[in-house]
């Protein structure tokens, strides 16, 4: 596998541009559930271009936004420029440069299966405040719902680079393992994108499993997707359906 911080260095755009937000159910579920408000202080590790980030700002939290790719650190940045609430930070989910017990919540939006799992818990204990809140979030895209999302599937399959081995899925056993004082609660949420062909052009070239420019695989891909999409498309749009997976539970 390639160094899990730089394989989306060349991919920031289509990311801001074409990756999903996420529900807002999130961050209800994290007020009744684990006493979120807006005073609660959250690490957010892997964060990426900033879109877990963005529901917590909405709610007036202070986010400290720890990303290791300068790319998507400067992206947030520029998103967030306006926003004296979010605060970047250059670290990683194993060394995030904050002090001890100076957050109410860790978080990690579709980033947990980069981490070294037992490293990021001793980190992310460490940065708790007592009685803390570990919250890990995906947005699972849906692989046999529909003909289109088959067939999308069976694409990513067929000229994927390294799809089955990075695949969020794979980090459910250290997701069981992650919170120590048993399985954390899982809560699920519908979320779908839109896409007209172009915006399902940038969806697939915003994943690190595909291939680029230049690649053998890149225009044999991209003339299979436009026939998946001209098979599919209604009013000149296909659905992308995921599940919003959101796992929260305390780590001491």
């Amino acid at each position: 596998m390639s160094n899990s911080v730089e394989r989306f260095s060349t991919r920031v755009d289509n990311y801001v541009r074409y990756r999903p937000g996420y529900p807002p159910e999130i961050i209800e579920t994290l007020k009744t559930e684990c006493g979120l408000t807006p005073e609660s202080v959250i690490a957010d590790l892997g964060s990426g271009t900033g879109n877990l980030a963005k529901l917590f700002l909405e709610n007036g939290n202070t986010v400290l936004g720890v990303e290791p790719n300068a790319g998507m650190r400067e992206a947030a940045k520029a998103f967030f420029k306006d926003n004296e609430n979010f605060r970047s930070v250059t670290g990683t989910a194993e060394a995030t440069l904050l002090p001890n017990g100076s957050v109410d919540f860790v978080t990690a939006g579709q980033a947990f299966h980069w981490f070294d799992p037992a490293q990021a818990k001793t980190e992310c204990t460490r940065i708790l405040k007592s009685g803390g809140w570990a919250v890990l979030v995906w947005n699972e895209r849906l692989v046999d719902t529909t003909p289109f999302l088959r067939d999308y599937e069976a694409l990513l399959l067929r000229y994927s680079i390294d799809y089955p081995v990075v695949r969020h899925e794979n980090a459910e056993n250290a997701i069981a393992d992650f919170f120590p004082l048993g399985a954390p609660t899982l809560a699920i949420f519908p979320n779908t994108q839109k896409f007209d062909f172009e915006g399902l052009k940038g969806r697939v070239l915003s994943s690190s499993y595909t291939p680029e420019t230049g690649h053998p695989k890149f225009e044999p891909m991209l003339s299979e997707l436009r026939q998946i999409f001209d098979r599919h498309e209604q009013s000149g749009k296909v659905n992308f359906d995921y599940d919003t997976k959101l796992y929260y539970g305390h780590l001491d």
